[in-house]
């Protein structure tokens, strides 16, 4: 144990002493508690020089005080504005000047998964350890003080339908405001919210204008699923929509499975790849550039890229790519909203790999004829966490930004760390315009170091 910290924190040293090269912005936010989800809302502001943004986090606590649904309002640098020297100046201790906790809420449960509505970024649901969900329209919920005793806020709806604990499987729908769930009773639960977000915030407002914290408010209203979905042999842990469609959907389990559903078609799966990897398939992501690739990630430690016009081969999953960069499982994975052909992936080793399909069986021309990338694929790792990183999203507001937080209870003894950045564009830009832009600089940095 000595040794592997050793290890993590001479990386997290030698990351740091790099931070003016490989980023163009970057926050540090200390969490005395860890959030084991980290989401983007509604942006609020845009400025000449930053933008401002809302962002969803929870804090886990240990019952000392209860668990919470935190709103933050960050303030994201934009690109090219940050000066290199002053981005890696941070205190790890510290709360980053750019994000300011807005409002809490008092959650009944610990929070473990967050997921906002596409058509209303305002309204989130969120999972428990519990069979409900519970769907929030944050705007209208009153600001609560998370002290030792306080009692639960009141979710503005409360979703049944699953028979044992929903705990990480959840999604929301692109296209309709459909919710989808999956959990230890290894069902997939699909709701439809259309009737209730209309009236959420009006209900809200007015239910709550006279006893703002009642402990006797009345019981929140809840609905029953549209349909239950059968076909995995163990816990469902990733749901996701089709990017195109409300019917469609995919979900993947402690089964090893990935499995394709389409609602049109009854309860039973539309496809069922029973081997897409040789371990727990943690998280799915659906391309929401071409409908055919899908991605999911693996207590096998890989990243699994399908193209669901060939998903097996003699009921074994064949993936069109197999990647390989962590070295422990892999906890989320997202494709990128800017480029059809980037995704990351973050997992319990600390890291959140940003891949490029485009530079698979590509070898890098700088490096010499002969150079082979021992890892396909692979052209950024952020190695900013010291503990595994257990949810990450880029921003479809600010191209390039992502939000990573991670759970660091068993490399610093507690809480974690939310981290808001954007890698330098000189990495992900075309080569031809990288060089061409470098160039202007050439007789600068080679006579730099003549007398």
């Amino acid at each position: 144990m000595k040794k592997d910290q050793i290890s993590v924190e001479d990386r997290y040293t030698q990351w740091k002493s790099l931070i003016p090269c490989l980023y163009d912005w970057l926050a540090n936010h200390n969490l005395v508690w860890p959030s084991l989800s980290c989401r983007w809302g509604p942006q609020l502001e845009q400025a000449t020089y930053k933008n401002r943004q809302r962002l969803y986090l929870s804090e886990q606590t240990d019952g000392s005080v209860p668990n919470t649904l935190v709103i933050a309002n960050c303030e994201i640098v934009k690109p090219r504005i940050a000066a290199a020297e002053h981005i890696s100046q941070f205190n790890e201790e510290a709360r980053s000047p750019f994000v300011k906790k807005y409002k809490t809420i008092v959650h009944p449960g610990e929070v473990n998964r967050i997921r906002e509505l596409p058509q209303n970024n305002n309204i989130v649901a969120t999972h428990t350890d519990s069979p409900e969900l519970y769907i929030w329209d944050v705007e209208s919920q009153p600001n609560r003080n998370a002290a030792l005793g306080a009692h639960p806020s009141h979710p503005d709806l409360v979703l049944t339908g699953h028979q044992d604990n929903a705990e990480f499987a959840l999604g929301m729908c692109p296209t309709e405001p459909f919710v989808l769930s999956g959990g230890k009773d290894k069902l997939v639960v699909l709701w439809s919210i259309q009737d209730h977000i209309a009236t959420l915030a009006e209900s809200g407002s007015s239910s709550r204008q006279g006893s703002k914290h009642s402990d006797k408010a009345k019981e929140s209203p809840s609905i029953g699923p549209r349909c239950i979905f059968k076909g995995h042999e163990d816990t469902v842990e990733d749901v996701q929509f089709c990017p195109s469609s409300a019917q469609e959907f995919c979900s993947v389990g402690d089964d090893s499975s990935l499995i394709l559903w389409d609602a049109r078609g009854g309860n039973s799966p539309a496809v069922k790849v029973e081997k897409a990897h040789v371990g727990d398939v943690h998280c799915v992501d659906w391309s929401p550039h071409d409908i055919n690739f899908i991605l999911t990630g693996s207590a096998d430690n890989t990243v699994h890229m399908f193209d669901r016009r060939n998903l097996s081969s003699g009921g074994v999953g064949s993936p069109v790519h197999k990647f390989e960069g962590h070295d422990a499982a892999v906890l989320c994975v997202q494709w990128c909203p800017d480029k059809s052909s980037v995704f990351g992936s973050s997992a319990e080793d600390g890291f959140l790999n940003i891949w490029d399909i485009e530079k698979v069986g590509k070898a890098s021309s700088s490096a010499g004829p002969k150079a082979q990338n021992p890892r396909p694929g692979l052209f950024f790792q952020h190695a900013g966490h010291r503990d595994k990183v257990v949810d990450f999203q880029w921003n479809s507001s600010d191209p390039w930004t992502i939000a990573s937080v991670s759970d660091d209870c068993g490399s610093t003894g507690g809480g974690g760390t939310l981290q808001i950045w954007r890698m330098i564009d000189l990495l992900y830009r075309p080569e031809e315009e990288v060089l061409a832009e470098l160039d202007k600089y050439k007789a600068q940095i080679l006579g730099g170091y003549v007398p």
